[in-house]
């Protein structure tokens, strides 16, 4: 059994992140910006016989990180999952742009991350996984323009995670970048190519297979290297 934690867990790939994770006993701290309005992740909870809890954790916010993380007891942390994300702005922004809501992309997709993983650090240990979702858009191939903030924000992840892989290498703990593919959820829509339980199967199969030898890698939900 693992202890699991997984933020933005009331919705989409993390919401299903936990389905998984749960079904197959792990011991799942789920982490979410509004508990109290993530109904199924409640009823997940109500009969998960104990293996799933779930706490309040806005990952932009400094104190309610520490204070989620603080929550969730003092158990070892064998797979963090970074999920929390925003869409950003949609709408062309080369000749101006909303920087409150890229701010927030900033503070929920880079900041957020390193937050969260602040916070569990001195729970993790050898052999302990830090598996952060972030977008193919995130890659210099990624052929299209628009969505400034997201991809900045993506971007951002990638390489500072990259940089958390080299200094956590001697600790013997593992770092993955995960393209999750374009999934059916409320920011993917329904149009999108594949559904959240393919997209959070293969993303918990990549964690859990994942070795310190891969770590600061790029993979795609389906096992593929993602170019950079």
């Amino acid at each position: 059994m693992a202890n699991v934690a997984i933020t933005g867990a009331g919705r989409g790939i993390a919401l299903e992140l936990v389905r998984q994770h749960v079904a197959q006993g792990d011991r799942v701290y789920a982490l979410a910006r509004d508990p109290k309005g993530a109904q199924a992740l409640n009823a997940l909870a109500a009969d998960s016989s104990g293996l799933l809890t779930v706490h309040a954790m806005d990952v932009a916010d400094d104190a309610s990180v520490k204070a989620g993380a603080a929550s969730t007891g003092e158990e070892p942390i064998d797979i963090l999952y970074n999920v929390a994300g925003v869409t950003g702005v949609v709408a062309p922004e080369l000749e101006s742009a909303d920087w409150a809501q890229f701010d927030q992309a900033i503070e929920v997709m880079i900041k957020g991350p390193l937050r969260v993983l602040q916070a569990f650090l001195p729970r993790m240990q050898a052999g302990s996984k830090v598996m952060n979702i972030t977008s193919q858009l995130a890659a210099s191939t990624w052929p299209y323009g628009g969505f400034y903030s997201y991809v900045a924000a993506k971007a951002g992840l990638n390489r500072m995670m990259r940089s958390v892989a080299i200094d956590l290498k001697g600790r013997g703990i593992v770092v993955g970048l995960i393209h999750p593919g374009y999934v059916q959820t409320d920011m993917g829509g329904a149009g999108a190519d594949i559904t959240p339980q393919e997209s959070a199967t293969g993303v918990r199969t990549l964690a859990e297979g994942w070795t310190l030898d891969k770590s600061g890698d790029f993979y795609r939900w389906n096992g593929e290297i993602h170019p950079w």
